[in-house]
């Protein structure tokens, strides 16, 4: 049976999943995790749709939609999209880290006092056997600097971090992020500055092959 476009009784579920969304400053996030998002007419109204067609929400997705978002948790009048929260939160430190926080492969180059191709090179032969972390973005490759020494080398405590994060699959930015934000597994501990004491060093490799196992798992 076809399904038949959003009735006016879908009116106030439309508007009301609208506003809880706003109220949680996740309304942005919709269209960048590949769900349904909605624009507001000259009405005010919200008016939503299909992310890969613009088609006009059908009654059955508006309620799916609705069931999908406030999944999280026992009572559905006070969940939370965990996932849309996630997203906005890597979304906001990824803004952080782009702002200062990479050098390119002339800027390496520079540290090193050798050519842009020469960096070039080392760099990615590096990555091949995962002892550097490099980001790709908007077509640049970028390389984050806290991994770096004042010389332009891979901080020799990190060689031992980064493998296993590298070797795991870990989407390249989760990585970058978690290096470099206060970690639940640490106490709170920002795990590159963490590892610059010999003392906590072991811990922190520790918890970089926990935090793999976990990107591996087919759970996650």
């Amino acid at each position: 049976m076809p399904c038949s476009p959003a009735a006016p009784h879908d009116d106030k579920l439309a508007e009301d999943l609208a506003s809880w969304l706003e109220g949680l400053g996740l309304a942005e996030q919709l269209e960048a995790a590949g769900l349904p998002s909605y624009v507001r007419g000259a009405d005010g109204a919200a008016h939503w749709r299909e992310p890969a067609t613009g088609e006009p929400l059908t009654s059955e997705r508006l309620v799916e939609l609705d069931r999908l978002l406030r999944a999280q948790g026992d009572d559905p009048a006070h969940a939370v999209p965990v996932g849309l929260v996630r997203l906005r939160r890597e979304t906001r430190l990824r803004a952080r880290l782009l702002d200062g926080g990479w050098v390119d492969y002339a800027g390496v180059a520079r540290l090193r006092g050798t050519s842009e191709n020469a960096a070039r090179f080392a760099l990615h032969k590096a990555a091949e056997r995962r002892t550097v972390l490099l980001v790709q973005h908007e077509g640049t490759t970028l390389v984050p600097s806290f991994q770096l020494d004042d010389a332009g080398e891979v901080r020799e405590e990190l060689l031992a971090v980064l493998e296993p994060l590298l070797a795991s699959g870990m989407h390249p930015w989760r990585t970058w992020i978690w290096l470099t934000s206060p970690a639940a597994l640490l106490g709170g501990a920002v795990p590159h500055e963490a590892a610059r004491d010999p003392e906590e060093l072991p811990v922190v490799q520790h918890a970089a092959v926990a935090l793999a196992e976990r990107a591996r798992s087919p759970q996650r």
